[in-house]
């Protein structure tokens, strides 16, 4: 499997520039450019491995994880460092229950505010005074 960069982000779901984005930040290689001649001759060639890769890192975003973390988990692939790998999971579980804590907390704030809305039709309305400054 032979393919071009715009083939590559199609077949990890993305578009051109965030392939090239990963490659300036280290997360992907940049194959060199094969035919052509002179400056910028020659196409670049993505295989089955780069798509691997870049869905890999678009699954462990989809996770949580930030590109400083993903750049650690590929560097631990090679190295089967699984402590350090269960380490940040469990530091990205710990995140994720954070901010679920927090969506909790807020979704009853506002339940309770559309119940006080609701509950009356004088005076301001409890939601809209809640987010005055």
């Amino acid at each position: 499997m032979q393919l071009t960069i715009g083939k590559l982000a199609q077949a990890g779901g993305v578009g051109v520039e965030t392939v090239r984005y990963y490659q300036r930040r280290g997360l992907m290689g940049t194959p060199a450019r094969s035919g052509g001649r002179g400056w910028g001759g020659g196409v670049r060639r993505y295989d089955a491995d780069d798509v691997r890769r870049l869905k890999f890192i678009r699954s462990a975003q989809a996770s949580g994880f930030t590109l400083d973390e993903i750049s650690e988990l590929l560097a631990l692939e090679k190295s089967d460092d699984r402590v350090r790998v269960r380490g940040l999971a469990r530091q990205r579980i710990d995140a994720l229950d954070a901010k679920i804590a927090q969506m909790t907390e807020t979704r009853a704030a506002l339940a309770r505010l559309a119940d006080q809305c609701a509950a009356s039709d004088k005076g301001p309305c409890p939601i809209l005074a809640a987010f005055e400054p």
